[in-house]
């Protein structure tokens, strides 16, 4: 079988990319200088925590996913990242080649939560690899790659923040349930407010909304008072 090692040698955020998308520059390696015909890949790519420091701020940012400080010898487990396919054209013993990593500002989500967090310095960030190579000098092999096969990057958290703000420009996203989005679009068109951002600060500010106001219900069920 052929020997395959891989190395990130670089991130990017894709500025004409439809959405938010981060490029990784990957190199794969052919032991022996063997002739690749192609190679079908996977790349599961997964955060650890556990290997850089946090600030105060930080930590706090990251009480919602990991707990307090104190229990974080537990709790600072993998978070998944992404996990994605690239097909490698042809090459002799070494090549590299884009890692097109589509990414998401939803908070829901583990991975956006820990990168939101974070101020500055490095993610430690692990890909693991697998896959189907197709090689041969003289005929045509199939094999694959070795789920064993993985490669260590750390990527500036510069790389996230600027592919962020170039789709969120000083802008949060977050995710609401259908009948709450309901009931905030039909207190933004009866208050007539020409904007979302003016229909939360109108509710932030304590507008006293009419009695049959839906958003009463929504408030009541989560054991808050109305302004």
């Amino acid at each position: 079988m052929t020997a395959f090692s891989f190395a990130c040698t670089g991130v990017r955020a894709d500025g004409y990319a439809a959405g938010p998308t981060l490029v990784f520059r990957l190199r794969v390696t052919a032991g022996d200088n063997a002739r690749v015909h192609a190679l079908a890949l996977r790349c599961q790519i997964r955060i650890e925590p556990a290997r850089r420091g946090y600030e105060p701020a930080e930590a706090d940012g990251l009480a919602d996913l990991f707990g307090e400080r104190s229990r974080w010898g537990s709790t600072l487990q993998p978070v998944q990242f992404a996990q994605v396919s690239v097909m490698v054209p042809s090459f002799t013993g070494e090549i590299e080649t884009d890692l097109v990593v589509p990414c998401t500002y939803d908070m829901d989500i583990a991975a956006t939560r820990y990168l939101s967090a974070l101020t500055d310095g490095e993610v430690p960030l692990l890909m693991l690899f697998s896959g189907t190579a197709f090689t041969g000098t003289g005929g045509f092999q199939v094999e694959p790659v070795p789920w064993d096969r993985e490669a260590a990057f750390r990527m500036p958290v510069t790389a996230w923040r600027e592919m962020v703000e170039q789709h969120f420009p000083g802008c949060g996203w977050i995710r609401l349930p259908r009948d709450t989005m309901d009931a905030l679009l039909a207190y933004r068109s009866r208050h007539a407010l020409p904007s979302w951002e003016a229909t939360v600060a109108a509710l932030l500010e304590g507008a006293d909304p009419p009695a049959h106001d839906p958003l009463r219900a929504l408030t009541a069920t989560t054991g808050r008072t109305d302004p």
